[in-house]
């Protein structure tokens, strides 16, 4: 690929268009940006840099500068060397996101892309789209997930994730490292923050995926109520081609009225299930159908309800998958559907999609003398409840006694701290409140707010701010019979703490290891 490059006069011409540009200091239009940043710790040889971030210091910039930085982008001015040429703005994270695209030679047009969103499933379809298309492109299909980022087909071009929706700059380069490795699709999670600190500001999707909604991210750092919330996650719509949602999703008139605002019918799809299009006052493009769902996973039946002159994608197609739940199925229906309409056929579906797993989601580890384990990445009410309520309906399970590990996030999410209350409430008989990635909160006060929430009445509590601990308490204090439900934590490798990232073994391995010196 060409060298990148970004020109002086291209960043104002861009700038200008979008009607983000205040002024310049020193302004050099000769100026040829070989690289961009907005870690002043960088290398930054011929550099344009981002004075983003609310705690920007000048400190930053001085070392951006020392770095090689020849330019800077941001909303207010600096003194600082005048042969630093300086370009203010009305907003530094749009911008970003302007300028990567241009810098990196706008890598989106060079892949087909499906972006999903919603409050839970965005993970585990995006890991379904990802398993159909990568078989049907030979391995030519990219990722960018909340757990794992694929821009090749090989080992070390595969990473894990900082962030669901990366900041803009990242994202970019990650595109074009894809397109490089000869990437021809994408598929990849948006997060409502993804809009709200514009992360992905003027990119555009071929499908959008919107698979529901459930108050979330509701607090200081993230959206002030749940109108923005649902606000950021409608513009997923708004920026694709063509729109796939699930009927079956809160707010539905919302976010349907958004998808025609800007769309024509034929290009917006709606899918649930078959039992609720028989009571939908709307039209159902696709229905799935149950007709399997227990321990060792779910099959269901898909049907295409259009009829007239449109070419129908499948009529009563049966498929299966590894992940019970009729949520999953809801997950693979929107894989199946996005995938059907690139004409991929029945077999290369089926085959991939009976063997996705996705890490830290529904992971499961007998014992000999203690309960069964379920780990689980379920971090919000709805998830904790669907997850719990599954488990309690099987047989297997109908009188167990429930136990939950759970903890909730600091500086951010903090809703979910009474909808793990309400869950737990619901759902569990014992609880182990712990700490996940507490940030700069006490994980104490946390647990502290969760456990405010619980009825003691009802559910035995004990708080235990070492995780895996917790967790070592939770299944030594089990039985046979009992279910142990790890969760909200999954695969992550870290925890978050006072701005550190503190490597934790996962929830997993502290299982298995626990188990395994209780069997010795």
């Amino acid at each position: 690929m060409n060298k990148l490059t970004l020109s002086a006069i291209n960043v104002l011409t861009i700038l200008r268009e979008h009607n983000l540009l205040i002024k310049t200091l020193n302004f050099k239009k000769t100026d040829n940006y070989e690289t961009i940043a907005y870690n002043s710790k960088e290398d930054l040889h011929s550099g344009l840099f981002f004075c983003k971030g609310d705690n920007f210091k000048k400190e930053y910039l001085k070392a951006a500068i020392d770095n090689g930085c020849i330019g800077y982008v941001s909303e207010k001015e600096y003194s600082v060397n005048e042969s630093v040429s300086g370009i203010i703005v009305k907003s530094v994270s749009k911008a970003m996101a302007l300028l990567s695209a241009a810098f990196y030679n706008y890598p989106q047009n060079d892949l087909y892309i499906i972006a999903t969103t919603g409050t839970k499933g965005k993970t585990t379809t995006t890991y379904f789209l990802h398993s159909i298309l990568d078989n049907f492109s030979h391995k030519k299909t990219a990722m960018f997930s909340t757990i794992d980022r694929v821009l090749g087909p090989n080992k070390n071009q595969r990473f894990k994730s900082d962030l669901t929706t990366p900041e803009s700059l990242d994202l970019y380069h990650d595109m074009y490292k894809a397109v490089s490795f000869g990437m021809h699709y994408l598929v990849m999670e948006v997060s409502s923050q993804a809009y709200k600190r514009n992360r992905v500001f003027g990119l555009k999707y071929d499908l959008g995926i919107f698979l529901n909604i459930f108050p979330d991210h509701i607090g200081e750092n993230e959206h002030p109520n749940y109108e923005d919330y649902l606000h950021c996650k409608m513009q997923l719509l708004i920026n694709s081609k063509k729109c796939l949602i699930n009927a079956q999703t809160n707010n539905f008139k919302e976010i349907y009225l958004a998808a025609c605002g800007t769309h024509q019918k034929q290009d917006i799809y709606l899918f649930s299930s078959k039992d609720f299009m028989d009571q939908s006052a709307y039209k159902i493009d696709f229905t799935y159908q149950n007709q399997v769902d227990n321990l060792a996973g779910a099959s269901f039946l898909l049907n295409d309800n259009r009829n007239g002159s449109i070419s129908r994608l499948f009529d009563n197609e049966r498929y299966s998958i590894l992940l019970p739940g009729n949520y999953n199925e809801e997950n693979a229906t929107a894989a199946i559907i996005a995938t059907k309409l690139l004409s991929v056929d029945f077999d290369i579906i089926s085959e991939s999609i009976k063997k996705t797993t996705i890490p830290g989601r529904f992971e499961f580890l007998n014992t000999k003398n203690h309960g069964s384990i379920f780990i689980d990445y379920a971090h919000n009410y709805i998830a904790v409840k669907s997850v719990l309520s599954f488990l309690k309906q099987q047989k297997k399970y109908k009188n167990s006694k429930v136990i939950i590990v759970v903890g909730s996030t600091g500086n951010k999410g903090v809703s979910r701290r009474e909808g793990f209350g309400k869950a737990i409430n619901e759902e569990a008989d014992v609880a182990y409140l712990t700490s996940d990635d507490p940030g700069f909160e006490d994980p104490l006060d946390i647990a502290k707010e969760i456990d405010s929430f619980i009825n003691h009445d009802k559910v035995e509590v004990h708080i235990e701010l070492n995780r895996q601990k917790a967790i070592k308490l939770a299944i030594e204090n089990s039985h046979v019979g009992d279910l142990v439900v790890l969760a909200a934590k999954g695969e992550d490798p870290y925890q978050k703490i006072n701005g550190v990232n503190v490597p934790y073994p996962t929830d997993m391995v502290v299982a298995k290891n626990v188990i395994s010196k209780l069997e010795e």
